[in-house]
């Protein structure tokens, strides 16, 4: 046993075997990413920023039924809604609180028109804690901005939902 460990240390195998395997890793093909550069893939169940949907001709899908706002478990989202003159309700009034939301996604399952969903956005960093309350105009600016990939998210995942 002695004399099998004074070989190995003076012919220094774990040194040699490191080499090798390092070696062996240098000519294959690299798995990291430059991030700020180039973008890793998001699975299309990803929950990022939150966004209100339109529909096509531009009307807002929200139809204040206020499941979301009821199913939030960490009660970051407020409605206030009046009705139209057409008898149909929308909303006056959407805010969420960003700094409370948990990112859970209940609010996009509840929704019965998937009007407010989690986008495919993850960097929203900012400066002050004000810029994380989103309001109504800011949500459906998110909404137009992704729409296209939300759609995209939305329809590659229907089968399942």
């Amino acid at each position: 046993m002695t004399l099998d460990y004074i070989a190995r240390s003076f012919l220094l195998s774990e040194i040699v075997k490191g080499m090798a395997l390092t070696f062996k890793y240098m000519f294959k093909p690299r798995v990291t990413i430059n991030y700020p550069y180039e973008k890793g893939p998001i699975s299309p169940r990803f929950r990022g920023e939150h966004a209100l949907r339109r529909y096509p001709n531009g009307e807002e899908r929200c139809i204040a039924c206020k499941l979301c706002e009821a199913i939030c478990p960490a009660l970051a989202i407020t409605i206030e809604a009046e009705p139209r003159d057409d008898g149909s309700r929308r909303t006056t009034r959407y805010d969420i609180d960003m700094t409370k939301c948990i990112y859970c996604g209940l609010c996009a399952e509840a929704c019965p028109v998937d009007a407010i969903v989690e986008g495919p956005n993850f960097e929203f960093a900012t400066e002050t804690r004000e810029e994380l309350y989103y309001n109504k105009d800011r949500l459906l600016a998110n909404g137009d901005r992704w729409e296209a990939q939300i759609a995209a998210n939305l329809a590659a995942d229907a089968p399942y939902r």
